[in-house]
């Protein structure tokens, strides 16, 4: 009777072998398909990105880069090859030069006042006081404002002897330059970069109002208890945690200051005496105004390689911490 039994027993275990066997590849097959459609899922969601990406990013730097091999002044075909030149003439042009450090200048004038100015506003605007709502509204509406919008009320505000602006300021018994804030070569790129700091203060306020919103309440909850006044638990808990989004902000001020067109262009078109000249207002002067597309060209090649390496750059040495603490 115990070997009539044990044949069907081991001949059942063989089965289930054989079949986990068997069911073994399509497992592992159902695996790769499912693998496959996420994949491409994933790349029919990116394809129109990358499409636009191409056509609005890739193909105008492609075209620059053409462009500034050529002495080319906007109409017929390009034929009068260049080489290098038009990009030794924009590097020795003294005012591509200014240029470049203004646009430095206000990079690093941005970090050290936009930074320190919109931490303060948002841990304010992050307590609850009276009025809370209407200073938000304050902050953030010329970071909603058109630049175009934005840089003609300036303009009038700034006329010299009839802007608003500078009545109030000679009314009140201050000096008030002849040609204006805007029209005196030594003030016009620090009353430019007052009216950048009204109209893009609002960024930073908004992105570090976001960041500690999301800083849980248990923690000032615990750090209160244990006795700390409201400034030790911003400073301790609240900043340190709003660090990710403060580098994050640094990295997008940086690459808009090196952008700077509209607000330059309508308050001052680079003027006066090139005193507030941008890389952005020097190429398009060059291309539409002096129908130099060539040096026009290479301007804004070397504008992109300047921008590229320090994304680059940043992204290496300090936007990478983020990705290795979140890993």
């Amino acid at each position: 009777m115990t070997e009539v039994t044990a044949a069907p027993a081991a001949t059942s275990s063989g089965a289930a072998v054989t079949r986990g066997g068997a069911d073994a590849p399509r497992v592992t097959g159902r695996r790769q398909g499912a693998k496959r459609r996420q994949r491409l899922e994933i790349l029919l969601f990116v394809t129109p990105a990358l499409a636009l990406m191409a056509l609005f990013v890739l193909y105008p730097v492609f075209s620059a880069a053409r462009m500034s091999l050529y002495n080319w002044k906007g109409f017929g075909p390009m034929v009068d090859f260049a080489g290098l030149d038009n990009y030794t003439r924009v590097l020795r042009d003294e005012v591509f030069t200014d240029a470049v450090i203004h646009n430095f200048i206000i990079v690093f004038a941005s970090i050290a006042v936009q930074l320190p100015l919109g931490l303060a506003l948002a841990l304010l605007l992050n307590r609850r006081i009276r009025g809370r709502g209407l200073l938000r509204t304050i902050v953030f509406v010329p970071y909603v404002l058109a630049e175009v919008i934005a840089g003609v009320v300036w303009f009038q505000l700034l006329q010299p002897r009839t802007g608003l602006l500078e009545q109030a300021v000679s009314s009140v018994g201050l000096p008030v330059p002849d040609q204006g804030f805007l029209g005196t070569p030594d003030l016009a790129l620090a009353t430019v970069f007052v009216v950048l700091t009204w109209k893009y203060l609002g960024l930073a306020v908004l992105l570090f109002l976001a960041g500690l919103q999301g800083v849980p309440d248990e923690l000032h909850e615990a750090a209160q208890l244990d006795g700390a006044s409201w400034w030790q638990v911003q400073r301790r808990i609240a900043v340190p945690l709003l660090a990710p989004t403060i580098r994050t902000w640094v990295f997008l001020s940086m690459i808009g200051s090196l952008q700077l067109f509209d607000m330059v262009w309508i308050l001052t078109g680079g003027g006066p005496a090139n005193a507030t000249t941008t890389m952005v207002t020097y190429l398009i002067s060059m291309g539409t105004q002096r129908s130099n597309y060539g040096i026009a060209g290479a301007a804004s090649v070397v504008l992109f390689l300047i921008g590229f390496v320090m994304a680059l750059a940043y992204q290496f040495l300090v936007l990478r911490r983020d990705t290795k603490a979140d890993a």
